[in-house]
């Protein structure tokens, strides 16, 4: 069992409130979720030239400023990086797979958890509301953002194994459910040139769909795919740089909930995590139907 939230707002006078709205949505979620946490949330893109990092150092002490100077000195480049704690953005206008190559053989301590134009990206272990108050989520602003709260049923509790997961550039999934056939499905890709970097079930459907989008599906495409690839119950909820997505299963046993205003669009796994937004008493309810792809775009 885990939680799902994700948040679109509308109106672009509520993007400075987006982390505001958020986080009682987050923490709402404790219960179904409380060993790890994380979101993406999808900022102002960056100029045309350049692209985002999401990197994490977890246990690892890392002098970041000396990261900074070493990939500066390596690409020549204008790079900045904004540090939170053991997770930090890099904003680089080098190539980005260069860059993600580079930290790989020179700072394997350094994950990278992201890479896009608008995303960025937070997750670690703990309690919901302590990696809330860790990453300073209250204060996060943005067009949208997709969270998840885990409670971990076939894989390890790590920063690596939290979600959301990610692939490609500025897409991004969370997960409600369990799959049946991961392993299959990493059987098939792996050939492919697809790389897995844990045995979560979630990032098998990840792998999936950046399979599917790099052979030039659209994401609703995609995930239409994915109804007769990924076998289990599941209710995903996704992220791109324009869109926000959800679906559930056939079988549609994974709670989720949609509340739609005029200024945002709300999801969770239970009403309780809607109950304080703004106006709530007059959104539109409802529960996404099985198979039935919904997406909002900003």
């Amino acid at each position: 069992m885990c939680g799902i939230v994700g948040l679109l707002v509308k109106r672009p006078a509520l993007r400075a409130s987006l982390g505001a709205l958020m986080v009682p949505m987050l923490t709402g979620m404790t219960e179904r979720g409380p060993d790890s946490a994380g979101l993406a949330v999808y900022t102002t893109p960056v100029p045309d030239d350049q692209h985002k990092l999401s990197v994490y150092s977890g246990a690892h002490e890392v002098d970041w400023s000396h990261l900074l100077s070493l990939i500066s000195t390596q690409f020549g480049q204008h790079h900045e990086i904004a540090v939170h704690g053991n997770q930090a953005v890099l904003t680089t206008a080098a190539n980005a797979d260069r860059v993600v190559d580079w930290l790989k053989r020179h700072a394997p301590c350094v994950a990278v958890l992201s890479v896009g134009k608008s995303i960025d990206l937070y997750k670690d272990v703990g309690a919901p509301a302590e990696i809330a108050r860790r990453y300073k989520f209250g204060e996060l602003n943005g067009t949208h953002l997709v969270g998840h709260t885990r409670m971990a049923t076939e894989s390890a509790v790590t920063p690596a194994h939290a979600h959301p997961f990610t692939a490609g550039r500025d897409f991004c999934l969370v997960h409600n459910g369990s799959l049946s056939n991961p392993h299959l499905v990493r059987k098939h890709l792996e050939p492919l040139g697809i790389v897995f970097e844990t045995d979560n079930d979630t990032e098998a459907a990840c792998r999936f769909f950046e399979w599917r989008l790099r052979e030039g599906d659209d994401l609703e495409k995609a995930v239409e795919r994915g109804f007769s690839q990924l076998d289990g119950f599941f209710t995903f909820l996704m992220g791109t740089d324009a869109e926000m997505l959800i679906v559930r299963d056939a079988f549609a046993c994974k709670p989720a909930v949609v509340a739609e205003t005029d200024d945002y669009v709300a999801i969770a796994s239970e009403f309780r995590s809607l109950a304080h937004l703004p106006d709530i008493g007059h959104a539109t309810l409802f529960e996404p139907k099985p198979e039935e792809i919904y997406s909002w775009r900003i």
